[in-house]
């Protein structure tokens, strides 16, 4: 016996909020970033405003495959795809994440070289296009802020347009430098400035989206909690096989094999564990997980199962 549902509604649901008309904004915002900084860093020669511009770029590719995932993703489940395209968000997360770090580890090397053999730099003109970056990043910063806790997608949207806005910064502070005292190195100390904030957020991105597709267990959910909660329920007398994994945001899922005594299939006892497991696991634990799937056996099944694993 087990406990399945269709989850087209579900994925409807997950997928109700529309973020097209952000992203698409966001997108064409960027885009002008990179256009008005490629030139700038051709006119000054700065490190800082050349690795923003790469940062730009990461951001408006990242922010297109962001775009081309909110719109998959609204596509419906089928026989063939029974999730529809709701990973999709999770792979495009990780797709800007590892682009997000490339950036970084260049601006870091970068960097450190030209600590040593800085190039002129003019400090007026670095100082027109950082405060050109950040003006535009901040309206980006504000389209998308909403939306930003929504799913992966989004988050790792928000996180480039918010790591692009304070690389500006760091711009806008070398460039005034630059000017007023002639320390031609804080250029290349705001690219390490740069490179330092990407780093760990798309560190952090990468590890959480990997851990999705390796289907770890969600990181809110003990299974050692669940197993012990289901093992207290009357009538169980077993659990194995027990699984846990994130299909997308807010789309975690929950499998096991719970063993019951033979009569609890005469008694109608077996559909009464049935419904107390999925009721625990929806309301007990941090994560609510409503898409869950139990299979109801037997000792003699179980044995069964656990002969044909060793002899496998």
């Amino acid at each position: 016996m087990g406990a399945g549902h269709s989850h087209g509604a579900d994925l409807q649901e997950g997928a109700s909020s529309d973020f097209r008309i952000r992203l698409g904004i966001a997108f064409g915002l960027t885009a002008a970033i990179v256009v008005a900084q490629l030139v700038g860093s051709i006119l000054t020669g700065s490190l800082a405003l050349l690795t923003d511009t790469a940062h730009a770029i990461t951001d408006a590719s990242g922010l297109l495959v962001a775009l081309i995932a909110a719109t998959l993703m609204r596509r419906p489940s089928n026989s063939r795809r029974t999730w529809g395209f709701r990973r999709i968000e999770v792979i495009a997360a990780l797709g800007q994440a590892t682009l997000l770090l490339a950036v970084g580890v260049y601006a870091a090397v970068e960097g450190i070289r030209r600590l040593f053999d800085p190039p002129e730099i003019p400090g007026s003109e670095l100082l027109v296009f950082g405060i050109i970056g950040l003006a535009v990043n901040i309206i980006a910063i504000v389209v998308l802020s909403s939306g930003r806790g929504a799913n992966f997608n989004m988050r790792a949207a928000f996180l480039e347009v918010l790591n692009d806005a304070l690389g500006s910064v760091g711009v806008i502070v070398a460039a005034i430098v630059i000017w007023t005292t002639g320390f031609q190195q804080a250029d290349a100390l705001a690219s390490l400035f740069i490179a330092a904030l990407i780093a760990p957020r798309a560190f952090m991105l990468m590890k959480e989206t990997a851990g999705v597709l390796m289907e770890f267990t969600p990181k809110d959910l003990d299974l050692d909690d669940v197993r012990s909660h289901i093992l207290e329920l009357a009538h169980v007398q077993g659990v194995h096989d027990l699984h846990a994994s994130t299909v997308a945001t807010g789309l975690p899922t929950i499998s096991a094999h719970v063993v019951v005594a033979d009569e609890c299939f005469t008694d109608g006892h077996a559909a009464e564990v049935l419904r107390d497991i999925q009721q625990c696991v929806s309301e007990h634990f941090p994560v609510a997980v409503h898409h869950s799937t139990f299979q109801i056996e037997t000792t003699a099944i179980s044995d069964e199962e656990s002969a044909s694993v060793r002899h496998a």
